[in-house]
C-alpha cells in the first residue's frame, strides 16, 4: 500500500516552465504507423516526441531505492518514479482493472505446491542495462537485504513478509523457491507478498562507490551475511538520500525498466529517456518523458490553460471545473483517474497527551460524526469522489467491498458528537469540552485521560489543494460547535507524510496529534485490501500505532482462510465500526487532462505510470 496524494494545483517553477513550453512542441518523427487505439482511432502514430507529466503539487519524487522506508512510501516515489526504472517481480493493473498483469511481470505466474507451503517462481528473460541478466540471484539479493533490514521497510508487518518465508533458494539462474511457514492463500500471497519483491542488480551489492561493481557470480558477496546486508542497505539508503546524484550515480543508472534518468533536480523535475536495453514487451516510443513539479494546483492549471502544450498530461483542479469546456477546446481529453484506495486522516495513538483519548472508541466516534461526507463530496469535490466508510475501497468497481462498507454507521451529527462526549465524563468549560470525570467506567473519560484535559487538538493537512482546505475548515467549524477546538495548520504533502510516522511516547517526534496528507491509501504493492500493513500492530505503515488484538486476528484470517471473501467481510465489518482512523471522502485521484495528441494512455488503478505505451499522433 502507498500513501497517495490528490493531484492538485501548482505553479511550475519558472525556468522549468519556459523550457517545457519550448520542448513540448518538438515531436521528432522518424517512423510512423497506423494506430488502432480506441482512444485515438484512425490517427497516425508518430515515433519520438517529449511528453510532460504534471506531478501532484508538493508531492515530488524524493526517494529512488525500491526498498523504501515509511517516510517515503508514496505514489510519487514508487508508482510514478521507481517502477519506470526498476520493475517489480509481479506487476499489477491491466488497463483500469485491479488484477495481475502477467504480460508486464518479470516472472511467470507462481506455482504453489506442498499444500500451498512451497512457491516456485520462474523468471522470464530480462536484462539489466549493464548487460547482466536478471536472475534468481537478484531476487535472493532483495530477500537478503529485506531480511536483514525489515524494520526499515515501510511494508513490513511482524509475522508477515518476510517472516513467513522459512527459507528461499535459487536452484538455477531462472528459478526461485520459497518455503513458507504454513499454508497461505495463493491469491493473498501473490497479490500481497510476492507483489512486493523488486529484483536488485548485483552491481548494487557493495558498501561504497569506490568499490567496483561485483560480478554477479562472485562468491561471498556482502549481502550473504546479516551484517553485510545491513551495511549494503545503509550504503544504498544513504545514496538514496543524495537527490543531486540520482542521474549520474553508477548505482541508480543500472536499470531493468523501460526508462533511465537523464537528469533530476532536487525540486523534483525528472527527465527520463528510453532504456535501449529494455527487455519487456513494450519499448518506449517517446524520445523523452518528463515529470514536472508544482507547488500548488492553481499554478499547474495556469500553465496548462495557457494553451502552449507545456503540459501533455495534467489535471483539472476541482475548483476549476467550470473551465472544463475551455481546456477541451485547447485539445485535452478529460479522463477521471480512479485508484483502488480509500481516504482518511490519522490520529497518533502514542501522543503523550491525547494518545489515551484517541484510544477511546467513543471519542473516535465523536470525531467521525463531524465529517459530513455527502456535503463535502457535493460541495467541495463536485461529485468526483465516493465516501470512505472502511479500509475496503468502494471504487473502482471491485468484488471486495460488502454491504457494511457501503453504509455509514456514523453520519454527520454535531449533537451525536456532543452526546458521546458528555456521556463519557466531558463538560463544557469556557467553551471547550473538558474531562471532568476521569476513570475507566462506562460514563468516565477513559483509561489514561486526565481530569482537566481540554479538547484543544492540532490537525495538520497537506497544502496546495483548495478542496482539502475547504474540508478542513468545515471540519474545524463543526468541531467547534461540539466543543472541540481544532487548530489547523498546513504543510507540503512530503512534510505531512514525514511527520505522520509511527513513534513511541518518549520520542520528541511523537508530539504530532492528527495528520492529513489528503490522499489516504492506495492498495499496492500489496494489492488485496486486507490491511495488514496499515492496521496490524507494529506494522511499518501503521502510522498512528493503532493496535487491536481483534483486528490482528481478523487480518490474519484473511491470509489463510479457505473462504477469503468471508474472512475479508469479517475484517471490514469490524473496521467500519472501530474507526482506526478518521474516514473522509475518497476523491478521484485526478481529473486528468490528456492531450488529444497523446495516444496509448491507460489509467492504472494502482496509479502506476507506463509512458512506454504512450505515443504522439498527427
Amino acid at each position: 500500500m502507498k500513501k497517495t496524494s490528490r493531484r492538485k494545483t501548482a505553479a511550475i517553477i519558472g525556468t522549468t516552465a519556459a523550457a517545457a513550453m519550448l520542448l513540448a512542441a518538438c515531436g521528432s518523427s522518424s517512423t510512423s504507423t497506423k494506430s488502432t487505439s480506441s482512444s485515438s482511432p484512425s490517427t497516425t502514430k508518430v515515433k519520438g516526441g517529449v511528453a510532460y507529466f504534471a506531478e501532484a503539487s508538493g508531492a515530488n519524487p524524493n526517494y529512488i531505492f525500491p526498498l523504501t522506508p515509511s517516510t517515503d512510501f508514496s505514489i510519487d516515489n514508487l508508482a510514478q518514479f521507481q517502477t519506470l526504472m526498476y520493475r517489480p517481480l509481479y506487476y499489477f493493473g491491466v488497463g483500469n482493472k485491479a488484477e495481475l498483469n502477467t504480460s508486464l511481470s518479470l516472472a511467470n505466474t507462481p506455482v504453489y505446491s506442498n499444500n500451498d507451503k512451497t512457491v516456485t517462481i520462474t523468471l522470464k528473460k530480462y536484462k539489466w542495462s549493464d548487460g547482466e541478466s536478471v536472475t534468481s540471484r537478484d531476487v535472493i539479493f532483495w530477500m537478503n537485504l529485506l531480511k536483514a533490514n525489515k524494520t526499515d521497510w515501510a511494508a513490513y508487518v511482524p509475522g508477515d513478509f518476510p517472516d513467513n518465508v522459512v527459507s528461499y533458494s535459487a536452484p538455477n539462474a531462472s528459478t526461485v523457491v520459497f518455503q513458507l511457514s504454513k499454508s497461505y492463500s495463493p491469491t493473498w500471497f501473490t497479490y500481497n507478498e510476492l507483489s512486493q519483491i523488486t529484483p536488485l542488480p548485483m552491481a548494487w551489492d557493495r558498501t561504497s562507490l569506490t568499490q567496483p561493481a561485483p560480478s554477479p557470480t562472485a562468491a561471498n558477496l556482502p549481502d550473504t551475511t546479516t551484517s553485510g546486508a545491513q551495511a549494503v542497505y545503509k550504503f544504498l539508503n544513504g545514496q538514496a538520500g543524495d537527490l543531486s546524484t540520482y542521474a549520474t550515480s553508477p548505482i541508480w543508472s543500472v536499470v531493468d525498466g523501460p526508462w533511465k534518468l537523464q537528469s533530476f533536480t532536487t525540486a523534483g523535475k525528472a527527465v527520463f529517456v528510453p532504456n535501449t536495453d529494455y527487455s519487456g514487451p513494450v519499448k518506449p516510443s517517446l524520445s523523452e518523458f518528463v515529470e514536472l513539479p508544482f507547488i500548488s494546483n492553481s499554478s499547474e492549471f495556469n500553465v496548462l490553460r495557457a494553451g502552449n502544450n507545456a503540459i501533455t498530461y495534467g489535471y483539472l483542479p476541482v475548483t476549476d471545473l467550470s473551465q472544463k469546456p475551455y481546456v477541451e477546446s485547447l485539445g485535452y481529453k478529460v479522463e477521471p483517474w480512479i485508484d483502488l484506495g480509500f481516504d482518511y486522516w490519522v490520529e497518533n495513538y502514542n501522543n503523550p497527551t491525547y494518545g489515551p483519548l484517541f484510544k477511546q472508541l467513543y471519542f473516535r466516534q465523536a470525531l467521525q460524526h463531524l465529517v459530513d461526507q455527502p456535503a463535502w463530496i457535493s460541495t467541495f469535490l463536485k461529485g468526483y469522489a465516493v465516501p470512505s466508510y472502511s479500509p475496503v475501497p468502494l471504487a473502482p468497481a471491485n468484488p471486495f467491498a460488502d454491504a457494511n462498507s457501503k453504509s455509514n454507521p456514523y453520519p454527520y451529527s454535531v449533537s451525536a458528537a456532543k452526546n458521546l462526549l458528555t456521556s463519557h465524563g466531558f463538560k463544557m468549560v469556557n467553551g471547550v469540552m473538558t474531562c471532568e470525570s476521569p476513570g475507566s467506567a462506562a460514563t468516565e473519560c477513559g483509561a489514561g485521560v486526565s481530569k482537566g484535559l481540554a479538547l484543544n487538538l492540532n490537525l495538520q493537512y497537506a497544502s496546495g489543494n483548495s478542496s482539502v482546505t475547504q474540508e478542513m475548515a468545515a471540519y474545524a467549524s463543526a468541531a467547534k460547535q461540539a466543543g472541540i477546538t481544532i487548530n489547523l495548520t498546513s504543510a507540503t504533502f512530503d512534510t505531512v507524510i514525514t511527520n505522520a510516522a509511527p513513534c513511541t511516547p518518549s520520542q520528541a517526534s511523537c508530539k504530532w496529534e492528527m495528520e492529513n496528507w489528503a490522499g489516504g491509501w492506495e492498495y499496492s504493492p500489496d494489492n488485496y485490501p486486507s490491511g495488514g500493513e496499515l492496521f496490524g500492530s507494529g506494522s511499518g505503515s501503521n502510522f498512528g500505532s493503532y493496535s487491536s488484538n481483534t483486528a490482528n486476528t481478523l487480518i490474519a484470517a484473511t491470509h489463510t482462510s479457505s473462504d477469503p471473501q468471508a474472512a475479508l467481510d469479517a475484517y471490514q465489518n469490524y473496521m467500519v465500526k472501530q474507526l482506526p482512523v478518521i474516514y473522509q471522502p475518497s476523491p478521484d485521484y485526478a481529473i486528468s487532462l490528456v492531450s488529444s495528441k497523446l495516444g496509448g494512455v491507460t489509467q492504472n488503478p494502482y496509479l502506476d505510470l507506463t509512458p512506454e505505451n504512450w505515443y504522439f499522433t498527427k
